[in-house]
């Protein structure tokens, strides 16, 4: 209501209902969604990102790997790690588990800057597994600026854990 009593202090005459925003972002503008099938059932390809030690072999882009400093899998539990590049650089990550649904579903918030929220759900299907991976941010800009990066970053992810659910080590 402040936002409301504001917009009528500067002219009485202007209902706050009659405002529109001319530029309106769309949910699609503030998310990136990767989807891929895997040949294993939900129960599989959920106990991969389960496992602190299995995970941290193919989480990543290629070239990755990961220092994991807690991993609490549990609403409100934390996952701290630091990711290492093949460049040598560390990058620092922390999230807050917010949903667990064995083997359907892991929501978590990525509280390390930049921001975002990730649902990740294990569907089944013919043969196998639909992972769909739905990183929501904040805002449509900060979307823009690192889907480049995150889109093919995550079938490089996606390819990791194909090759660690076959039984063999993660794609460098």
């Amino acid at each position: 209501k402040s936002a409301a009593r504001f917009v009528e202090s500067l002219d009485p005459r202007i209902s706050p209902a009659k405002i529109v925003n001319p530029n309106p972002v769309s949910a699609a503008d503030c998310e990136i969604i990767s989807t891929r099938h895997f040949a294993m059932p939900p129960e599989r390809v959920f106990a991969a990102w389960a496992d602190p030690v299995r995970l941290a072999q193919w989480w990543g882009p290629k070239g990755f790997r990961n220092t994991f400093h807690e991993f609490d899998l549990r609403p409100g539990g934390h996952w701290r790690f630091i990711m290492h590049g093949p460049d040598g650089r560390d990058y620092p990550n922390q999230s807050v588990f917010r949903e667990i649904v064995t083997p359907e579903r892991i929501v978590f918030d990525h509280v390390s800057p930049p921001h975002f929220a990730v649902t990740a759900t294990f569907t089944a299907e013919a043969g196998g597994t639909r992972l769909a991976f739905r990183m929501l941010f904040e805002d449509a800009t900060t979307c823009a600026a690192v889907r480049p990066i995150c889109v093919p970053s995550n079938e490089q992810n996606f390819d990791r854990l194909e090759a660690v659910l076959a039984g063999g080590a993660a794609v460098a």
